[in-house]
């Protein structure tokens, strides 16, 4: 069955050419022209991703993106005119999978949506025979869980494939391009943005103090580990 995506803007111009460019490449369509509609969409339908844009009417992007990470890891792709960092850093801090800034070309946003798509992938398919713990922290390959003091713990596909990298390589020090290679693709290798913003992610669900982390830390000019 074909991946079904999630395109939420309130441009119909928009909408159709983006719709257009997935169903050329396979892809199901789903539509809503505002965040309120993309969190009802998204609840009743489970699309495999989200195509959200930010400024709309009755509940923007980033509300919708916060309001869909109550329920859902479904992978988000915010698409914005506003190609700053605190608007970038902002969505990916709601936890959003990755940003496209506004104009963008069907080759890019195709791009984007196989990598996103195939991070989650294989994130849900990293499955093994054994769990992995550290102290609290409980990784279930096979379940795909992370459980934190037994309590289950919810991230998204790419947090999740972020920290299997940890769990993976627990001891040895990774370093920023490596996991950019490795988490998002060969592309992002000089995006240290987007890391830095998903470890801190990761930092304030599973560390005690996110601020003296000592699940995932940072080695000065070396990278991070798990140790």
């Amino acid at each position: 069955m074909n991946e079904r995506i999630l395109i939420v803007d309130d441009e119909p111009r928009f909408v159709r050419l983006i719709e257009a460019n997935l169903q050329t490449e396979g892809y199901q369509v789903l539509k809503a022209s505002n965040g309120r509609q993309a969190v009802e969409e998204s609840a009743a339908h489970k699309p495999d991703m989200v195509l959200l844009d930010v400024m709309m009417p009755e509940m923007d992007g980033f509300q919708a993106c916060a309001r869909i990470r109550e329920f859902s890891n479904v992978p988000i792709i915010m698409l914005t005119a506003k190609g700053d960092e605190d608007q970038r850093i902002k969505g990916l801090n709601l936890g959003a999978d990755d940003y496209i800034v506004k104009p963008f070309s069907a080759g890019e946003m195709l791009a984007r949506v196989r990598s996103v798509l195939r991070r989650a992938k294989t994130a849900s398919q990293e499955a093994g025979e054994t769990v992995f713990t550290r102290g609290n922290l409980q990784i279930d390959f096979a379940r795909a869980e992370v459980r934190l003091e037994g309590e289950l713990v919810s991230l998204s596909a790419t947090e999740y494939r972020l920290l299997l990298q940890f769990a993976h390589a627990a001891g040895r020090i990774l370093t920023a391009e490596d996991l950019l290679r490795n988490v998002w693709g060969e592309e992002y290798s000089e995006e240290k943005e987007i890391l830095w913003v998903s470890i801190s992610r990761l930092r304030q669900k599973l560390e005690k103090d996110p601020k003296q982390p000592e699940m995932i830390v940072t080695h000065s000019g070396a990278g991070y580990s798990m140790p």
